[in-house]
């Protein structure tokens, strides 16, 4: 299934950093308030869209002023759970194009389908889960300022030569980091990848934080393992990136000298808190 834009607000609760107090126009809104022309409902909200149309199902920068602008599901609401479907944004190469951008605190996402190219979810703000799903891309498909955010048991899928995440951490106050446990990271199906020319991250911004653990890499990953932003850009300085416990011909091989291995694996009461079970499903949980 591929959605029009859907934007998932809880007017009540809007983070001030989403700097929205009401949707762009032309969006498709599900809101618990829901008033004239919303939807309280994902499913109202889906029921309301064509079945026939052949019209493009995306937005990308080529049209939209911002990553969040583009995405096909924008969730600000706090406490948010999306459970079991698949959310696309088939823009395809060329431009940045988000499937979901998740920017409210506490929200688990379980079960789901993410597809993209580049930037297809945009883990920007709040604490938030992802358990039990399939995300695929090529470009820095796993990208974000402020999140603190767990992957667990999810199938990292790539499309061609590229990199996983762009974490974009910029101060050392800044609380965003990334964990990845127990996920695979292989080729897409029906996509040919050469070996060693896809990397788990590179760093948006100067101390960009992520973590692979116990998971299993095929030969995609490049033996470096993690990549500079760009040849005249490092911004590897500051950077943590590290791994533990990693399986596969892709966690082999000499790794980039500003990363590093951990002698046990990241909690995930040190990414998401110690309350975590008040509002994850911990029924997705490895």
């Amino acid at each position: 299934m591929m959605f029009s834009q859907i934007a998932f607000l809880a007017f009540a609760q809007l983070v001030l950093a989403a700097s929205r107090t009401s949707p762009p126009t032309g969006c498709i809104v599900v809101s618990p308030s829901a008033t004239s022309g919303q939807y309280s409902t994902l499913q109202s909200a889906v029921s309301s869209l064509s079945t026939t149309s052949s019209a493009a199902q995306w937005k990308s920068q080529d049209d939209s002023a911002n990553n969040d602008a583009t995405a096909t599901i924008r969730a600000f609401a706090v406490g948010l759970k999306i459970y079991n479907i698949n959310i696309a944004n088939t823009r395809g190469k060329g431009s940045q194009a988000v499937a979901l951008s998740s920017q409210g605190d506490q929200q688990g996402f379980y079960g789901l389908k993410l597809t993209g190219y580049q930037d297809t979810v945009l883990a920007n703000e709040g604490f938030a889960v992802y358990a039990k799903s399939y995300i695929d891309g090529a470009t820095d498909f796993i990208f974000g300022q402020r999140q603190r955010a767990w992957f667990d048991g999810v199938d990292i899928r790539v499309k061609a030569n590229g990199w996983v995440t762009a974490n974009g951490r910029d101060s050392e106050s800044n609380v965003s980091y990334y964990v990845f446990n127990k996920c695979t990271v292989e080729a897409a199906s029906g996509y040919t990848v050469t070996a060693g020319t896809q990397y788990l991250g590179r760093p948006w911004r100067d101390y960009s934080r992520v973590v692979f653990q116990n998971s299993a890499l095929s030969a995609v990953i490049n033996s470096a393992g993690w990549s500079v932003w760009s040849s005249s850009d490092a911004n590897t300085e500051y950077v943590y990136y590290k791994e533990f416990g990693n399986t596969g011909t892709g966690a082999s091989g000499t790794r980039a000298s500003f990363s590093g291995s951990l002698s046990a694996a990241v909690s995930i009461s040190t990414i998401l808190g110690s309350s975590y079970t008040s509002w994850v499903d911990t029924s997705y949980l490895s």
